[in-house]
């Protein structure tokens, strides 16, 4: 079964043909974009459900009833624990000790919180049981320092104040002097507070060692990634485009864009690529070349990277040429679309370059290097599935 298309690939597909000239069908609409026109049709009709358009279960009221199965599974765990309480209050002769029931409850699949609510007792002196040193003080400060550190590795930029709340969105709630406390105390500064280029002081290490070395050349498909991010402004502030092309064909094959340039960028076109060629088992062992920017860095990028069987490259530091075939797509953006008129929303802008993408670089612009070929015709010829699937 193929991997489906990402949401944020989704919604580009459905906004361009929303908003399709008119006498476009959306057959050519589908095929620029490489997919099935039922594929588009189901998009569309989708959306006008979200919309109130067309009658049917919008994604709002499945979510209402994904909450209301977890109640329904929260209530029967509820039963279950005063049931067994029941049974273990029974039983004559014995030591009434809630402590190993709550254990033997876990064990069996009951969560110790659900267990511990139903019993109204307090969770600290259950794990001090369970030979736990730590006090309860200590245990909320170790959970929020690990949350503070998880955000800091994947968005080494952030101050103090961002990390919190990356920890407040990952379920460890703080004061902002909480933070800045445990940040100071281990170090966690932002990468642009730190001063460069003084006192002897040099990058550190890249995570991966450069396996191109500048030789821009790949024999198939997915043998060879770049990837690189860049910005440009809007009315409403910049929007950040992260990309992936594969070097053979020069077909991008993944991109995300947002409003923040954070590590989960990167990693959601890493994610739409591998979708789009056809998955893990299509991939694997494709070499992934980037510079030694934090997101690719982040212990995030690098998760996705070895999930997914996939090797990581990285050039020098403040050597553009390392990564000179993703410039020169950059480039050619920015000089085809970026640069040509100002852009009131991000949303408008964020149109502009799908289109542009799918459509005029895939599908009309020639290469030299190809033969006269466009990205798309190039693919068609070296593996048909793989291009239609992409």
């Amino acid at each position: 079964m193929p991997a489906p298309y990402p949401r944020e690939f989704r919604d580009d597909v459905v906004r361009v043909a929303q908003n399709r000239e008119p006498g476009t069908r959306l057959r050519q609409i589908a095929q620029d974009f490489g997919i099935s026109e039922s594929y588009l049709t189901n998009w569309m009709r989708q959306a006008e459900i979200e919309a109130g358009n067309k009658p049917g279960t919008t994604k709002a009221e499945a979510e209402e009833l994904r909450t209301a199965r977890r109640r329904i599974r929260l209530l029967e765990q509820e039963n279950e624990v005063l049931r067994r309480v029941a049974a273990y209050l029974s039983q004559a002769n014995l030591p009434k000790m809630m402590y190993p029931l709550v254990k033997e409850l876990a064990t069996d699949g009951i969560p110790v919180v659900v267990s511990l609510r139903v019993l109204k007792l307090a969770r600290q002196p259950y794990y001090r049981w369970l030979e736990n040193p730590l006090t309860r003080t200590d245990l909320d400060q170790a959970y929020r320092a690990n949350a503070l550190h998880a955000a800091h590795q994947n968005d080494p930029e952030f101050g103090y104040r961002l990390l919190r709340d990356e920890a407040e969105n990952a379920g460890e709630p703080m004061a902002t002097r909480t933070a800045w406390r445990l940040c100071q105390a281990n170090r966690w500064h932002s990468a642009f507070g730190t001063k460069r280029g003084k006192n002897g002081r040099r990058p550190g290490p890249p995570v991966h060692d450069d396996r191109v070395k500048r030789q821009f050349t790949a024999q198939g498909l997915n043998q060879l990634w770049l990837t690189d991010i860049t910005g440009h402004p809007t009315g409403e502030g910049k929007l950040y485009l992260c990309a992936i092309k594969d070097l053979y064909a020069g077909r991008i094959v993944g991109y995300s864009m947002a409003g923040r340039m954070q590590a989960s960028l990167a990693v959601d076109a890493l994610h739409q690529a591998v979708a789009r060629r056809g998955g893990t088992s299509v991939v694997a062992g494709c070499v992934v070349h980037s510079d030694r920017g934090s997101q690719f860095s982040s212990n995030l990028f690098q998760d996705a990277l070895t999930r997914h069987g996939l090797l990581g490259s990285m050039g020098q530091v403040g050597s553009a040429g390392d990564n000179a075939a993703m410039e020169s797509f950059f480039a050619l953006l920015q000089k085809n679309v970026l640069d040509r008129r100002q852009w009131a929303t991000r949303e408008e802008l964020r149109t502009a370059i799908v289109t542009w993408i799918e459509k005029t670089y895939h599908r009309r612009r020639r290469q030299d290097r190809l033969g006269r070929l466009t990205p798309v015709e190039c693919e068609m010829i070296m593996d048909p599935t793989t291009a239609h699937a992409a």
